[in-house]
């Protein structure tokens, strides 16, 4: 097959993304860190109140 070369098609330049400023940096620092803390204390609280049901309807 021919390929030209000298006229392809070019896709259009993104536009410059523009930066954060401090504080949506210090809110998304704020959101990363609740999201961690929650992945360890959220399955703990969990298994707490299955539990928890477990023995309320075995009771």
């Amino acid at each position: 097959m021919y390929l030209d070369e000298k006229n392809e098609w070019q896709p259009p330049e993104r536009p410059e993304r523009r930066q954060m400023t401090p504080r949506e940096q210090k809110v998304i620092g704020w959101l990363i860190g609740a999201n961690i803390v929650l992945l360890f204390v959220a399955p703990i609280g969990g298994a707490t109140v299955i539990g928890a049901l477990i023995h309320w309807w075995s009771a």
